[in-house]
């Protein structure tokens, strides 16, 4: 008597459906993206759907135009008031990016080589990224720490948290119940010039 074998054979059909279904997800995923990204950076969305309402209703030439008109007054924006340019479209968008790329991405695996996650016999346990302000010199990142876990576990590891996180400096302090703030420093404060007042010297009537 032959012996049955355990593997479970899909059937075509079967297979094209969860392909299908994948493909689905996967453009309703990448439309909510697009949609938030729209809805924070209007100054971008907003010129965008211009180009695309100028090509449906008027032509491409219209389209063409619409992209020259908005470049132009956003190189114009950025010559005349580059703090408010970098406050509402550079600057967020480098705070959003740096978010995801610095810890986001690869939050388990650099918080394990840390040695601060928790194992068991079933799963690895990981302390909860709770929020990450990105500065242009220091970072401040909270956690929440694991059960049994204390800010000793933190502090003793400020240089490999520095290490792992490709910082020049990390500091850990705690902040609230469970819950540890990380700073880090990504670069000198002091290397930038500072460009200072101009004193203008101020003489008194009658001095020689």
């Amino acid at each position: 008597m032959a012996a049955k074998s355990s593997e479970t054979h899909k059937e075509p059909a079967e297979v094209v459906l969860e392909a299908l279904a994948m493909l689905v997800w996967l453009i309703l995923q990448a439309a909510v993206v697009t949609l938030w990204w729209a809805v924070l950076f209007p100054v971008v969305s907003i010129p965008v759907a211009g180009v695309v309402a100028a090509g449906l209703l008027l032509g491409w030439p219209w389209a063409v135009v619409v992209v020259g008109v908005s470049i132009a007054g956003m190189v114009l924006w950025r010559a005349k008031h580059p703090e408010t340019f970098e406050r509402w479209l550079s600057g967020r968008a480098r705070a959003r990016f740096l978010r995801w790329w610095r810890y986001r991405l690869r939050w388990d695996k650099r918080l394990q080589a840390c040695k601060l996650t928790v194992d068991t016999s079933t799963a690895t346990f990981v302390p909860r990224l709770q929020n990450a302000q990105i500065g242009k010199v220091t970072d401040r990142v909270r956690v929440k720490m694991l059960p049994g876990q204390c800010p000793d576990d933190y502090e003793n590891r400020v240089e490999r948290l520095a290490h792992t996180f490709e910082a020049l400096e990390c500091r850990a302090t705690i902040v609230g119940p469970g819950v540890m703030e990380l700073v880090f420093r990504y670069a000198d404060a002091l290397a930038e010039p500072v460009d200072l007042p101009r004193i203008v010297p101020r003489f008194r009537k009658g001095a020689a």
